[in-house]
């Protein structure tokens, strides 16, 4: 509980976004978002079709994603109590480098001369220092009034649909025109820039005064970056554990779904690559207009639970369509209320847990948050692979409906409390 005389947070002032001011800060945090995704989906892009010319078989190359996830579960609470000690400046930059390194590794592995499977396994180590998402998160958070949070927070889904849609675009066109190398040295270069970009014009720190004194009491020792029991402790504040299960249990099943999504598409609704393409295309449209557009709009006149609300009843009907569904119109019909679920859980989930803790912790925070869904890529292929081959696709549509009509009841019975932004 905040205290009677405890300052509240009356907004983002002009010098936590330093020299360049508030809006300038929050464009550039939106493009070095939507440069990383582009880079990050280009590499999706050609990942499968270098492991399989590596040698990779479907079981190696599952180990090679779990890999992946573990790393990026490990580093993503580290990684967000770094951006709050360290500052905006120092997250960012430290995240493009390591992005930057994981495809320099991966154009190396792409070469003949060289040890490419080695080289493919250990492009995937800096994947536990890049988490360029979290950071803009707490930028985004920092320089948001509370109520403007979930819309600010929800623009960086345009971010996430722009490097879909030309990650995939560019992904495929380089590697066809002048070879599977040529993608991640791309992407290499842009993460290089992007590094410049931070290094030089995101502030060094976007927290308040009182955030700041806050992180490191005067005449006291600095916490650890890595001190797990104080990034465990978040989830014991007042209102964080439930929301943060509901955002776990409520997007789990259909986690499981889009890490099994390659497989079903190929077996189950026979689509050849490029008409895949255009399937994940649809849906990058899809979450930049419902997320950019309209989740932000929706939560000026709902209050934060009703959404949530909406978000589980969403996943519940689009869980049993989904179990009945028979083909890939069927599954483009779908996803408008799939994307519309995710992205209102996601963005909600949020902005309630990063109001639910101090200014001083919402790196930490965020970077808790971010460990969902490396969470799901790492036990989807396991979890996922043994539900479709004993039960086929409609399982995952029939653990959606149950789990999440659940959580819509426990919603209906038992509504959150109503957090709001402070600093301690």
């Amino acid at each position: 509980m905040q205290g009677a005389g405890a300052p509240r947070s009356q907004g983002p002032s002009a010098a936590q976004a330093g020299p360049w001011g508030r809006p300038w800060v929050l464009l550039l945090t939106y493009v070095l978002v939507s440069v990383e995704f582009t880079c990050l989906f280009m590499q999706f892009s050609i990942l499968p079709y270098l492991s399989r010319k590596l040698g990779l078989d479907s079981v190696a190359f599952g180990y090679l994603q779990t890999t992946f996830g573990v790393l990026q579960l490990l580093g993503g609470p580290v990684f967000g109590r770094f951006a709050d000690q360290r500052g905006a400046r120092a997250a960012f930059t430290v995240s493009f480098l390591a992005a930057s390194a994981l495809h320099l590794l991966l154009t190396a592995a792409c070469s003949p001369a060289l040890p490419g499977l080695a080289l493919l396994f250990a492009s995937r180590l800096p994947g536990l220092f890049t988490h360029i998402l979290p950071a803009a998160q707490m930028v985004v958070v920092d320089l948001s009034a509370p109520e403007e949070r979930p819309a600010a927070l929800g623009r960086l889904g345009l971010c996430f649909g722009i490097g879909i849609i030309f990650g995939s675009l560019l992904g495929g066109t380089l590697s066809t025109a002048y070879g599977i190398q040529y993608p991640p040295f791309v992407a290499f270069v842009a993460n290089l820039l992007g590094a410049a970009l931070s290094f030089t014009f995101i502030p060094a720190s976007t927290k308040g005064a009182g955030a700041q004194g806050q992180a490191t009491p005067p005449g006291g020792p600095q916490a650890s970056v890595f001190d797990l029991k104080a990034i465990s402790r978040l989830l014991l504040q007042p209102g964080v554990l439930p929301v943060f299960l509901v955002k776990v249990i409520s997007g789990f099943p259909s986690g499981l779904f889009m890490v099994m999504s390659s497989i079903i598409s190929m077996d189950f609704f026979q689509l050849e690559a490029a008409q895949a393409g255009y399937v994940l295309s649809f849906f990058g449209l899809l979450q930049m207009v419902i997320q950019g557009l309209v989740v932000g709009r929706m939560s000026n006149h709902l209050s934060e639970t009703a959404l949530l609300r909406a978000s589980a009843l969403g996943f519940s009907v689009v869980g049993l369509a989904m179990a009945l569904m028979s083909n890939i119109f069927h599954y483009c019909l779908l996803l408008p209320g799939l994307v519309f679920s995710l992205c209102t859980l996601n963005v909600v989930t949020d902005s309630i847990l990063t109001k639910a803790v101090a200014a001083s912790d919402t790196g930490a925070m965020l970077g808790l948050c971010a460990t969902v869904q490396p969470l799901t890529r790492t036990l989807g292929p396991i979890v996922g692979g043994l539900l479709y081959r004993s039960f086929g696709v409609s399982v995952f549509g029939h653990i959606q409906f149950a789990v999440n009509f659940l959580v819509f009841l426990v919603l209906w019975k038992q509504p959150l409390p109503h957090k709001t932004d402070k600093v301690w």
